[in-house]
């Protein structure tokens, strides 16, 4: 046998980053709901995603979102979700870390809130 045994629990867990880690944790922490965790959503591989309130979550580190290519991905990315009917959120590292309240009283009445049957619902909203 090749590498070490993977524990059912290890293998259910799908964050990729230590930053993954601390946004679940800071949901934990603010009772916000549980997302999806790195999951597709058309075209793209989303970072938390709360399918039936059509909100997504994207986490940046700035070492992975810095120059003008990973700023133009970014926001392509955001405008074809957007296409699709969801609401992007995007929170940097240092927010997640200095301002988890703040992430959390934004969030929290967006999760709350606004009840959605699927992304048709939302096609003729403005």
């Amino acid at each position: 046998m090749l590498g070490l045994p993977i524990e059912e629990e290890d293998r259910r867990r799908r964050e990729r980053s230590d930053l993954e880690e601390d946004f679940l944790a800071l949901c934990h922490r603010h009772r916000l709901p549980a997302p999806e965790v790195n999951v597709r959503v058309g075209d793209h591989l989303v970072d938390f995603l709360w399918r039936e309130r059509m909100v997504v979550v994207e986490t940046d580190g700035y070492v992975y979102h810095r120059g003008r290519a990973a700023f133009e991905d970014d926001r392509a990315r955001d405008l074809s979700l957007r296409g699709l009917g969801y609401d992007v959120m995007r929170f940097a590292d240092s927010q997640i870390e200095g301002e988890p309240a703040q992430i959390a009283a934004v969030l929290g009445p967006r999760l709350a809130t606004f009840p959605s049957s699927g992304p048709e619902s939302r096609q003729g909203a403005p």
